[in-house]
């Protein structure tokens, strides 16, 4: 079976006027060449769609069954361009982002809700990941981008691109009400000396070795040497078991938005290192709707 849009449309123009004379004014042409078309669509339909009299014509059961899907598929056709047009923009289609925990605290929201304000036909799939999960993703296409705590390894770099979103420094993360030290909106920042006895949890490195280098880099510039108590590899639960006193922590600075009771953030009285959070995604990714990402990246980096 093959119907064609335009018998469609003669179709609707002959049911909403109800008669074939004034149906082919309306479309510009003469009653003949309508009728034909009418009647060729009732031939490949195999059901006749109007009662034909003298003076009018009415719809059968048939035709009444086909004009609201008839309207349907013209209005649907009608805005193929569009949807072409947006597609090609990068104003629709699906985004599919992996984002490490840390990011979730920090730059993801606002970030994700100006996109969906300015691009809201874009469907975005979320995938919380580590970092070393992401760039597996990545490398074989399973995602489009992800947020994640650099660097590449160097097969990585070779196929990936990277910017720099967030730079921010670490601090440190206790147990709430240890003597001598105060919240992050006290007057008092805190030194590793007056932690150094407590157990350190941390990430393992082959999750986030940046991040976890920047921490025993903290120590070692302190002149001391932790003593690794937990690994985790998800920053609630590296905060929850601060909470629960089984020791402390340095996490980026935008955990501190991750209220937990018993915990207390304060900033390091050392100077300490900086973590960045950055985008990653394949260089030969063509994908419009990851174009008009970077854009919006790239204006607020």
């Amino acid at each position: 079976m093959s119907i064609e849009l335009r018998q469609l449309r003669y179709f609707v123009a002959v049911a909403e006027e109800n008669h074939f004379g004034r149906a082919a004014a309306r479309l510009h042409m003469t009653q003949p060449p309508l009728s034909q078309t009418i009647q060729a669509l009732e031939a490949e339909l195999g059901a006749p769609l109007f009662e034909r009299t003298r003076r009018s014509v009415a719809l059968t059961a048939a035709g009444e069954a086909l004009l609201p899907e008839a309207r349907r598929i013209l209005q649907q056709a009608a805005g193929l361009p569009d949807l072409a047009r947006r597609a090609a923009a990068g104003e629709s289609g699906t985004l599919t982002l992996s984002f490490v925990s840390t990011a979730d605290y920090s730059l993801l929201p606002p970030l994700l809700r100006e996109f969906r304000e300015r691009y809201p036909q874009v469907r975005i799939e979320l995938r919380e990941a580590t970092s070393d999960v992401q760039v597996d993703d990545l490398m074989h296409g399973r995602i489009d981008a992800g947020l994640l705590i650099p660097p590449l390894d160097e097969k990585a770099g070779a196929e990936l691109d990277y910017l720099t979103v967030l730079s921010e420094p670490l601090v440190l993360a206790t147990p709430q009400g240890l003597k001598g030290l105060k919240g992050m909106k006290g007057s008092r920042a805190a030194g590793l000396q007056a932690v150094a006895g407590l157990p350190l949890i941390i990430f393992p490195r082959r999750i986030a070795p940046a991040l976890h280098d920047a921490i025993l880099g903290c120590f070692r510039d302190a002149g001391l040497a932790p003593r690794i108590g937990q690994e985790a590899i998800q920053m609630q639960t590296i905060v929850g078991l601060v909470s629960a006193g089984m020791g402390i922590a340095l996490v980026p600075q935008s955990v501190s938005n991750l209220q937990r009771p018993g915990v207390e953030y304060h900033p390091l009285a050392d100077a300490g290192a900086m973590v960045d959070t950055g985008l990653a995604w394949r260089r030969d990714n063509d994908s419009p709707v990851l174009r008009t990402f970077l854009e919006l990246l790239r204006k607020k980096s």
